[in-house]
C-alpha cells in the first residue's frame, strides 16, 4: 500500500497546484476552484488511508520482491445457495417506481417492501458464524473457515 499512498499523494499535490493556479488566473471563479479543491481532498483521503493501512499491516505479499501468489491465497468467501430477498427487493423497487406514477399509497407500500428486501439481503446470514442454539439447530450457511498458515 506504500506505492498506492505515494501515487495518490502525487495526484493530490497535482490537484493542489492546479487549484492554486486556477484560483490565481480565473479571477476567483468558484465552480472550478471548488471542484479542484474537492479533488485534492479526495486524493489526500485515499493517500492517507493507504498510508495508514501500510503502517498498520505492513507490506503486502505483492509489495515484496520474494512474495508468492500463494502468500495471498485463502478462502474466497461465502456465497449463499438461494435466497428470496433479491426477488423481494426487485418487487419493492418496481412498486416504489409505480408509486411515483399512481400515488403515495403505492409508493409507501413499495418503499416498505423495498426496505424489507434490502434488510433481508444485508442480514440474512449475519448469524452464520455462531454455534448452534439449545435446540441443536445450526445457523444458516456453512461455517467460515480460517485461512491456513502457509509458512
Amino acid at each position: 500500500m506504500k506505492a498506492e499512498s505515494l501515487l495518490f499523494a502525487g495526484v493530490a499535490l497535482f490537484f493542489l497546484g492546479t487549484g492554486a493556479g486556477y484560483l490565481a488566473w480565473s479571477g476567483r471563479e468558484p465552480a472550478g476552484t471548488a471542484a479542484l479543491t474537492v479533488s485534492f481532498v479526495m486524493a489526500s483521503l485515499i493517500s492517507f488511508f493507504c498510508a495508514a493501512n501500510h503502517r498498520r499491516r505492513g507490506p503486502r505479499p505483492e509489495d515484496r520482491k520474494d512474495g508468492l501468489v500463494a502468500d495471498r491465497a485463502g478462502p474466497f468467501d461465502f456465497f449463499p445457495p438461494h435466497s428470496a430477498y433479491p426477488v423481494l427487493t426487485a418487487l419493492g423497487a418496481a412498486l416504489t417506481a409505480l408509486g411515483i406514477v399512481f400515488g403515495l399509497w403505492l409508493f409507501l407500500t413499495g418503499l416498505g417492501v423495498l426496505v424489507a428486501g434490502v434488510l433481508g439481503l444485508a442480514f440474512q446470514y449475519v448469524h452464520r458464524d455462531e454455534p448452534p442454539d439449545e435446540s441443536g439447530t445450526p445457523p444458516a450457511g456453512p461455517p467460515r473457515e480460517e485461512p491456513a498458515d502457509l509458512e
